[in-house]
């Protein structure tokens, strides 16, 4: 095992872990613009206002990308128990 290997293993998390959380971070920055946008013209200063919508797409999002979300993962996992398996032997 080199420093490439781990730089490799390291750059292939981030992504890895990005990916995940794309879905996730995307909807909270659109809902999150679309609440202020309204606050902004209505001129409503509720903090619920913000946070509950937030909160329920994010369930949504989580029950539509979760099983996507979950095979991502379990894929990288095997993927890394392969090259340990391979560096022990």
């Amino acid at each position: 095992m080199d420093a490439n290997f781990v730089l490799f293993i390291g750059r292939h998390a981030l992504q890895t872990a990005l990916l995940v959380s794309a879905p996730m971070l995307i909807t909270c920055l659109l809902v999150g613009v679309v609440i202020t946008i309204i606050q902004a013209v209505t001129a409503i200063r509720d903090m619920t206002l913000s946070v509950v919508p937030k909160l329920i797409a994010m369930a949504i999002v989580g029950l539509i990308f979760g099983h996507w979300t979950l095979q991502v993962m379990i894929r990288f996992c095997l993927e890394v128990f392969g090259y340990m398996q391979a560096i022990g032997h």
